[in-house]
């Protein structure tokens, strides 16, 4: 079983609250930067049809989040489906779980540097530096990095609340261009409900191919379940935040695809993916509503970019801590309480990456954006890969209370499980569809991790020989104020016992 104190120390406890948490997920799932930098992709796949995929994907989606939820209130933990996963289905399926979601986290941060920097420079003017001197964006795209990484080093709490400034101010922005758009002139007239419907997808556009990457869309409202250690009574609050991100960004992306549907046009964003933004910004707001909206993208580039550091170095914690990976991942600093090796390996690699794709011999002729685009596109199968096996984690562990109610049947069990199954589906579907470097690199990716897994294996860990999560044990052993091998610390903040299991 995996313990929540080590010989490096233990994460800090009850340095987040749960509005912390709900902005966290938020934040997590970066709506501006998403809007910006997966809606012409998604447009590209799937034409006027994006807010059908979108609500079609929230809904598995949301069964994700409630699995999080459920198995984050019996066990929280900093690595989350790496732990839940071991502990219920497979402690190797438990490692490949927490190996997806590092690799995840590292290449979209590889990603997500060049943007920040292009962001950066298009704010002050400087758009045309940034699209002929890819070295001077990634410069500032790094800097911005590893601003982020001393902020995530520094301690959970400066995190949450550099996250609510930057995360409050990029939502100000967003609703007030999303009530701006809804409220121009004839554009109900010109909405079509067939937007929602499956009338569009035909032979070039395909469903498939969005809802990998509406998943990717949506990626990143799971990182409250790695702050379950250090979020007050974490298991209350824990994966609240997730549910009411899933929720907060679906909305957002919806009323944008419909906008760009009314206001522009879907040539325009095929035409222009890299300023599409822009001119959807001018033609709510002419004259400076698309700068406002480069601004709103860089809050979020930012603000993602934290997010998934704190989701990698708190999984490669856990990893060090359970000793799956080398006990140097699981040190944490003696004042700051924070996995600081975990993050300085994490920032280095991804800094790295950016670096080496972006201004080496092939950035110039474009198979630097080749490569993150196939990466990302990888990342996607990584995803649906760890976010199918927390699904039916959930569902095996609560086998014993589903049907209690009808609400538990639904809540804890119908509904996680159908997003397990169709994050499969979409696995499946897309090894079928993405290209040969894509695959590569997300299943190359898994099979990589199968490596470190056997060496860890081979050492006869403890991790590999689990006790598995109990509902019923949790409650019990909750109920007497928990001081036996479930940690003290996972009680509320006021001592009292917690309800494990909720229908919500």
């Amino acid at each position: 079983m995996s313990k929540h104190t080590g010989a490096g120390g233990s994460l800090q406890a009850d340095a987040l609250g749960t509005f912390d948490s709900v902005v966290m997920a938020v934040a997590g799932c970066g709506p501006a930067y998403t809007i910006a930098g997966t809606f012409p992709a998604l447009i590209a796949a799937v034409g006027v049809a994006g807010p059908a995929v979108l609500l079609y994907c929230a809904l598995p989606v949301l069964g994700i989040a409630l699995a999080f939820r459920h198995l984050g209130r019996l066990d929280p933990n900093a690595g989350a489906s790496y732990a839940w996963v071991g502990r219920s289905l497979h402690p190797s399926l438990g490692f490949l779980s927490g190996w997806a979601l590092v690799v995840s986290a590292t290449v979209f941060m590889a990603s997500t540097a060049l943007p920040a920097g292009v962001a950066t420079l298009s704010l002050f003017g400087s758009g045309a530096a940034a699209a002929g001197h890819t070295a001077l964006a990634t410069a500032v795209g790094a800097a911005w990095f590893l601003l982020m990484a001393g902020v995530v080093m520094y301690g959970a709490r400066i995190s949450a609340h550099a996250q609510t400034v930057i995360t409050g101010t990029q939502l100000v922005l967003l609703l007030a261009f999303a009530i701006a758009a809804l409220s121009k002139d004839g554009n109900v007239a010109d909405f079509s409900p067939s937007w929602f419907g499956f009338s569009h997808f035909d032979g070039q556009h395909h469903f498939v191919s969005g809802a990998l990457i509406a998943v990717f869309a949506y990626w990143g409202w799971d990182v409250t379940g790695n702050l379950g250690e250090e979020t007050r009574s974490g298991r209350r609050s824990s994966g609240f935040g997730g549910v009411i991100g899933v929720v907060t960004c679906f909305a957002l992306f919806v009323v944008f695809t419909i906008s760009v549907n009314i206001l522009v046009g879907t040539d325009v964003v095929r035409q222009n993916p890299e300023s599409f933004l822009t001119v959807l910004g001018d033609a709510i707001w002419p004259g400076w509503g698309g700068r406002l909206l480069v601004l709103a993208v860089l809050l979020s580039t930012v603000a993602t970019l934290e997010t998934t550091l704190i989701q990698a170095t708190r999984t490669l914690f856990a990893m060090g801590r359970d000793r799956t990976l080398h006990p140097a991942f699981g040190r944490i600093h003696p004042r700051r309480q924070t996995p600081w090796t975990a993050t300085v390996v994490v920032a280095g690699v991804a800094l790295a990456f950016t670096i080496a794709v972006n201004t080496g011999s092939g950035a110039g002729s474009g198979s630097g954006a080749r490569l993150l685009a196939a990466a990302v596109s990888g990342v996607g199968l990584l995803i649906c890969f760890y976010y199918a096996l927390a699904a039916f984690s959930a569902v095996l562990v609560h086998r014993r209370q589903l049907f209690a109610s009808a609400r538990n049947l639904l809540l804890i069990g119908l509904w996680p499980l159908g997003g397990g199954l169709f994050m499969v589906w979409i696995f499946i579907q897309s090894v079928t569809e993405l290209n040969a470097p894509a695959l590569g690199i997300g299943l190359g990716a898994l099979v990589l991790g199968v490596v470190p897994m056997l060496r860890s294996r081979r050492r006869g860990l403890s991790y590999y020989e689990p006790v598995p999560l109990d509902p019923e044990r949790a409650r019990a052993v909750d109920a007497s104020y928990g001081v036996t091998d479930l940690d003290p610390s996972r009680r509320s903040g006021s001592g009292r016992p917690e309800e494990l299991l909720t229908d919500f």
